[in-house]
C-alpha cells in the first residue's frame, strides 16, 4: 500500500545508508542538537557518546521519530524520514528499561510485534525460534521476565527489536541497567549479536568503555555538537581537542607555548619542561598549545636519562595503587602538578616504586599529542 502524500519520504540519489544533514533541535531558545551532520555506513555500529545534557538522546529520538527536527534532514537509504511518524519508519528502538511485558513469556514478548504486524503464525514461530537461538535463550522461552537475570532480560528486549528485521536499530543506554561486572560481560555479547544479524545500529551511552568496546565509530558530543567523530583508537590516540582528550580515558595535560614548528616535529615550552613531538601543527610561534599524554605512555626510572632536555620530568612519588596487571602512580612535580603514570607489570616479581621516592618520568615523541583547541 502506498504511503499518503503527507507521510511519504522524499527520495534522493544517495548511496549512504544513514545521512544526518545539518540537523538542529531547539527547545524554546536552547539548541539541544546544534547543526550536526553525519554519515553512517550499512552494518555499522555507531555510538553517540557524551555526558548528560549533551544532546545525544535528543538526536536518537529524532532518528526514532519521537522528536521533530527544528531544521535539517534525516535520510535512510536516500529517503528523507525527518517528518515521517515513528510507526512508518523501518526502525526499532530498545530502551534502557527494556519495557518487557511482565505477564508474557520470553517467547510471547519476542513475538508481540510480529503479531501486531499480522505476520502468519508459522512465520512468527520460525522468526521467534531464530531469535531465541541467536540470543541463546531457547531454554528460557517459557519463562516470564521476572524469572530472568538482568542480562537475560536485556537479550530478550534485543531479540524483540531484531525480530521485525528493522533497517536501523537504536539503543538507548542498552547496558545502563546492569551492574558493572555483568555490563562488562554483556558488551562483547551484544556486539557479537548485532554483527551476526547484520543490522545497522546507533547506540547512545555516557559510558566511554561501552562505546569503545561496542562501536565501530564514535561521535563525542558536547553542548549539542560533535567534538570529534572517528574510530575508537583514533578518538583515544589522536584526540582533536582538549575536551575529547580529557573526556576519553585518563590524560595528563600540559599548557604551554609553541617554540619550534616544522612539518615533522614541534617543540612546546611549558612551566613543567620542554616537549619534543614528532609532528608539526602549522602554528605560529608563541601561540598557546597544550601537550596531552596518556598515563600508560609514560616511563618511570630512578636515574636521569642521557638527554634530559626534552620529554623528561623530575618528581616524587606521591601515591601508588597496585592493580595486579598494572600499577597506578601519582607523581608530584616541582610545578605543583600531579602526574598520572600507569606501569604495566610484564614481570611476575617486578620492582615497584615507593611513596616518597624521587624518579624521572619520560615519554617518546610519538606518544605526545599537541592540541590547539
Amino acid at each position: 500500500m502506498a504511503n499518503s502524500p503527507a507521510s511519504a519520504a522524499a527520495k534522493v540519489d544517495d548511496s549512504r545508508f544513514v545521512r544526518i544533514d545539518r540537523l538542529t533541535k531547539r527547545f524554546d531558545e536552547v539548541a539541544a542538537v546544534d547543526d550536526v551532520s553525519l554519515d553512517i555506513e550499512k552494518g555499522e555500529i555507531f555510538a553517540l557518546l557524551g555526558s548528560s545534557g549533551c544532546g545525544k538522546s535528543t538526536l536518537l529520538r529524532m532518528l526514532a521519530g519521537f522528536e521533530t527536527p527544528s531544521v535539517g534532514s534525516i535520510y535512510l537509504e536516500g529517503n528523507d524520514i525527518a517528518k515521517m511518524p515513528p510507526y512508518e519508519r523501518p526502525i526499532n528502538m530498545m530502551f534502557q528499561s527494556y519495557a518487557l511485558f511482565p505477564h508474557l513469556t520470553v517467547w510471547e514478548n519476542i513475538a508481540f510485534g510480529l503479531k501486531r504486524d499480522n505476520m502468519p503464525t508459522d512465520q512468527i514461530a520460525e522468526r521467534v525460534e531464530t531469535m531465541l537461538n541467536i540470543v541463546k535463550l531457547k531454554p528460557y522461552a517459557k519463562r516470564k521476565p521476572h524469572q530472568l537475570s538482568g542480562g537475560q532480560q536485556q537479550r530478550v528486549a534485543l531479540a524483540r527489536c531484531l525480530a521485525k528485521s528493522p533497517k536501523l536499530l537504536l539503543l538507548d543506554e542498552p547496558l545502563g541497567a546492569l551492574d558493572r561486572k555483568l555490563r562488562e560481560q554483556t558488551q562483547f555479547e551484544l556486539h557479537n549479536i548485532i554483527k551476526k544479524v547484520g543490522v545497522t545500529c546507533v547506540l547512545v551511552t555516557h559510558d566511554q568503555e561501552e562505546a569503545m568496546t561496542m562501536a565501530d565509530r564514535i561521535a563525542v558530543m558536547s553542548e549539542g555538537r560533535f567534538k570529534q567523530v572517528g574510530k575508537p583508537n583514533e578518538i583515544y590516540e589522536t584526540p582533536s581537542c582538549r575536551f575529547v582528550a580529557d573526556f576519553i580515558g585518563n590524560v595528563n595535560m600540559f599548557g604551554g607555548t609553541l617554540e619550534v614548528d616544522q612539518p615533522d616535529h614541534c617543540v612546546i615550552d611549558t612551566m613543567h619542561g620542554k616537549f619534543y613531538l614528532d609532528h608539526g601543527i602549522t602554528g605560529t610561534q608563541d601561540m598557546p598549545v597544550s601537550v596531552a599524554v596518556r598515563p600508560e605512555k609514560i616511563n618511570l626510572q630512578r636515574d636521569p636519562p642521557a638527554d634530559p632536555q626534552y620529554n623528561c620530568l623530575r618528581g616524587e612519588i606521591a601515591d601508588s595503587g597496585y592493580f595486579g596487571s598494572f600499577s597506578l602512580y601519582r607523581m608530584n612535580l616541582a610545578s605543583g602538578m600531579k602526574l598520572q603514570i600507569q606501569i604495566t607489570h610484564t614481570e611476575r616479581h617486578g620492582e615497584l616504586f615507593q611513596r616518597g621516592e624521587t624518579v624521572f618520568a619520560t615519554c617518546a615523541p610519538d606518544s605526545l599529542v599537541a592540541l590547539t583547541t
